[in-house]
């Protein structure tokens, strides 16, 4: 009965929009013959002018009726009544006349073939004509109305429209003309003129896509934006490559006009259904917009189908690998975080995501003992990322007991009973500030790297630990973006502690899939690191940011340079000179095999125990205090550079 009730429902709806279809062909059929039978009369008064006209006429009026519908079935032929006029753009008008045309000739054919003929060819020919601007004028009558009326106001009562910011579109490809059409016709009151469009194909200079000239190169855009007043500047170039895309900014950046880029239309068909139309450059797209995918060398089984735990779940970094982890179907995502909120919103969104998968929260501070052994009796996980730590370089300079504390303390408690819970494999988030630190927070994370060293050689392969060493990601918590960011939208000024720092970056979504990649290619005691391609000078990233929403670094919006802070380097390093890199399969993951020697496991666990029961000691720098547990209990350099 329900099958039968949706049926009839269905064939309702066929026959509801059937008749609507008819309705609609039948009235512009109807319309396009009124069109014709004016535009004969038209032409047949000025062709014709002996005496006895209107008798003539009478005699035509059949052929001319047969004309009518010969148009209408043609025009119908072709297509114009499946169209939606208001959102056609001006290439639609090809079928108007190509209907016109071959209605034309069939017409003279059959006016040829009768004698006497019906109608002179010259009717004909002028009556077509006439109907075929009768045609387009009413599909297209709302923008002719609309130009009309703006023209009559500014000739009778000098009411001129707002002047247009003037557009020049950078990639004459799909996306751009596009964009072009969503521009004049989706879009015709957002106050924007398209002057034309730019592509490197030299093919396509000096044609027109969407009734906009191409009007030259890339390298001609700072010339173009300035002959033609450009304001508005927008890429329209879907899969280009982070080096290719930092070419063409860099000659916007030339113009004095804002920056935009569009979306990638495919992308955002699967994730974003409310993206808007234009998004101002982001510095991710500095580093290009390659996909984020599954490396084929490597085999991702170890982390697929298992019960994975992220520590730190509801921060930058946990939350984007809590994500990806999703599409490796987990047995169970275990996700664990003390941040009540952070991990409230965290769920609700993988779960929107994805409303099949386990998801399981857990709010819980990993130095706590008897929570954290609660947590992996009940839930006995296989694979762990642990993300969880503080890492602002200048709070832990402040509170470095916290970062004894929570970084050191807390990673060993969860490192300790994933080995007493036969996990498979352990993996630790470091960080380049481990390298040579200056920082308490640095040295602290440079402890967990050495107690991922000392569980190894501990538990002979029973669990294996690695550590991801990589430098900033771009967006997180702890980058300087989002700062900029606000600094910028303040109006400024933007703070840069020195005119040479330099960093490294890499998008959240890419150091994310990178470390997951990293965690299958472990065979145990490994320390990797990501390969962050080119360093960033960080006053030109504030630059560059500022440049990128149409204004001038240090007129409309101010630089200060405020000095380094408490622990901060000027230039990152991502692995010390005894730190020989070996190639793996993937080409975007380095292994670091140190040539120190000498290291005692057990010396350092010991010392590090003795720490973590007595405390820091007050009266020694606390930086000394972790740097010489490391030369003590390792043969390495850890002498502090700049």
């Amino acid at each position: 009965m329900v099958m039968e009730a949706i049926e009839r429902a269905r064939k309702k709806i066929r026959v509801s929009i059937l008749r609507r279809r008819i309705r609609y062909i039948a009235i512009s059929a109807l319309l396009d013959m009124m069109i014709m039978w004016v535009a004969y009369t038209t032409a047949f008064s000025a062709r014709a002018v002996t005496a006895g006209l209107l008798d003539y006429y009478r005699s035509r009026i059949a052929f001319m009726l047969f004309a009518g519908l010969l148009m209408s079935v043609t025009l119908y032929v072709f297509g114009v009544y499946h169209r939606i006029w208001s959102q056609t753009s001006g290439h639609g008008i090809t079928s108007i006349i190509n209907a016109a045309i071959v209605a034309t000739v069939v017409l003279i054919v059959v006016n040829m073939l009768q004698t006497p003929h019906p109608l002179p060819v010259s009717v004909i020919v002028l009556g077509n004509a006439l109907a075929l601007n009768g045609f387009i004028i009413i599909r297209f009558r709302s923008r002719l109305v609309s130009g009309a009326s703006w023209r009559w106001k500014a000739i009778w009562n000098h009411e001129f429209p707002e002047s247009k910011e003037r557009v020049l579109i950078v990639g004459a490809g799909e996306a751009g003309q596009a964009l072009a059409w969503r521009l004049k016709h989706r879009f015709p009151a957002n106050n924007l003129r398209i002057v034309g469009f730019i592509d490197d194909d030299t093919k396509k200079q000096g044609m027109y896509v969407e009734g906009c000239p191409v009007l030259g190169g890339s390298t001609e855009i700072a010339a173009l934006a300035e002959a033609h007043a450009i304001s508005l500047i927008v890429v329209a170039i879907h899969n280009i490559s982070g080096p290719d895309l930092r070419k063409i900014l860099g000659f916007c950046e030339i113009t004095s006009a804002r920056i935009k880029i569009v979306p990638d239309v495919f992308a955002l068909m699967s994730t974003n259904q409310n993206a808007p139309l234009l998004r101002d450059v982001e510095p991710e797209d500095f580093l290009g917009r390659k996909p984020i995918g599954r490396h084929e060398a490597v085999d991702l089984s170890p982390v697929t189908g298992k019960v994975l735990m992220v520590t730190g779940a509801a921060g930058s970094i946990g939350s984007e690998l809590s994500r990806q982890l999703i599409s490796y179907n987990p047995t169970a995502l275990v996700l664990l975080d003390n941040n009540e909120s952070g991990l409230h919103d965290l769920v609700t969104r993988l779960n929107a995501l994805s409303p099949g998968s386990r998801l399981v929260p857990v709010l819980a501070d990993i130095t706590n003992e008897d929570a954290m052994a609660q947590v992996f009796n009940f839930h006995r996980p296989q694979v762990i990322f642990h993300t969880a730590a503080y890492k602002h370089v200048p709070m832990l300079e402040l509170y470095p007991g916290e970062a004894v504390r929570v970084n050191i303390g807390g990673t060993r408690l969860v490192a300790e009973l994933a080995l007493d819970y036969g996990v498979e494999r352990f993996v630790l988030i470091s960080t380049d500030k481990a390298v040579k630190p200056t920082s308490v927070m640095g040295a602290s994370k440079r402890m967990c790297e050495l107690l991922m060293h000392a569980l190894s050689e501990q538990s002979g392969g029973r669990t294996l630990y690695t550590s991801v060493r990589f430098g900033n990601v771009l967006g997180s918590r702890g980058s300087v973006v989002p700062t900029f960011n606000r600094q910028i939208d303040a109006g400024g000024p933007v703070t840069v502690t020195h005119q040479d720092m330099t960093r490294y970056f890499l998008t959240i979504p890419e150091a994310v899939n990178l470390v997951i990649h990293a965690a299958s290619l472990t065979q145990g005691d490994d320390l990797f690191m990501l390969r962050m391609g080119e360093v960033v000078r960080i006053v030109e990233l504030a630059e560059r940011m500022i440049r990128m929403r149409g204004l001038r670094p240090y007129q409309d919006v101010d630089i200060q340079f405020t000095g380094m802070r408490p622990g901060e380097k000027l230039h990152e390093q991502l692995h010390t000179d005894y730190e020989n890199i070996v190639e793996t399969v993937h080409p975007n993951i380095v292994q670091l095999v140190s040539q120190a020697n000498g290291f005692d496991s057990s010396l350092f666990l010991e010392q590090i125990s003795a720490l973590l029961s007595r405390g820091l000691n007050s009266d020694v720098d606390t930086l000394n205090q972790l740097l010489s547990i490391a030369q003590s209990s390792h043969l390495e350099d850890v002498t502090n550079v700049n």
